[in-house]
């Protein structure tokens, strides 16, 4: 929850003329929802918008909530699902999750379904169980072709904003398990083509690094990418990589 409509409309101005071609890398900017629409307009050829959150349902009832039918019509292409602080302030589960996936998928709006784990799971060694429970239940019902175009974040809860970071190498371990149950899900062809971020206290400073690991194909990046420089410092390591 940052940024007013004129500081947003600074950032993409600064931001535009400067990413890079979209052929090397896909860059996103996931903004409030009263300014996405702002976004789209001056999007420009290689950058796109993601809405933080969408409700399952397609209209109703639900005061307050964006409907994926409104994203797909305002020109909305991404959409941020299942945030681990929408899991943890917002009761979000992994069945509400799976939900709005397939949602998303209906008004071809690109799903970016984050998972990770608590400190205290960490440290019981049960990480590996928790992801897959989450990719497992979070995928269920989808089909091979949609499951190749999910964005998977994979973000350990106690990473994000505690200046903590996990190691590249537990970064991409985790990562790598990810890929490994979507393969048994559906099969290595699959898993290969699905798009697995980490987020958790990225930063130009230590971007290369875990972009450089094998099964990290892209960064989901908080805090640090509030500053135009820094975002596009971060996207284009992410085109060296």
């Amino acid at each position: 929850m940052h940024k007013t409509r004129d500081e947003a409309l600074q950032f993409i101005y600064n931001v535009n003329v400067e990413v890079p071609n979209k052929e090397y890398v896909d860059t996103v900017i996931a903004a409030q929802s009263p300014v996405l629409r702002d976004l789209v307009k001056r999007q420009g050829e290689h950058l796109r918008i993601a809405a933080q959150n969408m409700h399952e349902e397609t209209e109703g009832a639900f005061t307050g909530e964006v409907s994926a039918a409104l994203l797909e019509n305002i020109g909305v292409d991404y959409a941020v699902i299942g945030h681990s602080e929408r899991r943890a302030y917002y009761n979000e589960t992994d069945e509400s999750v799976n939900k709005k996936v397939h949602q998303a998928f209906r008004y071809a709006i690109t799903p970016i379904m984050c998972v990770g784990e608590s400190l205290e799971i960490r440290e019981n060694n049960a990480t590996d169980d928790h992801v897959k429970k989450q990719i497992e239940l979070g995928m269920k019902g989808l089909k091979a072709e949609q499951a190749e175009n999910l964005v998977i974040a994979y973000e350990p809860i106690w990473a994000i904003g505690t200046g903590k970071t996990a190691t590249p190498e537990q970064a991409n371990e985790t990562i790598a398990t990810i890929r490994k149950v979507i393969s048994e899900l559906y099969e290595p062809a699959v898993a290969d083509k699905v798009r697995i971020l980490y987020g958790g206290s990225v930063k130009p400073a230590n971007i290369d690094e875990l972009l450089a690991k094998s099964d990290i194909d892209g960064a989901l990046i908080g805090g640090a990418s509030l500053n135009a420089k820094d975002y596009l410092t971060m996207v284009n390591a992410a085109v060296k990589s």
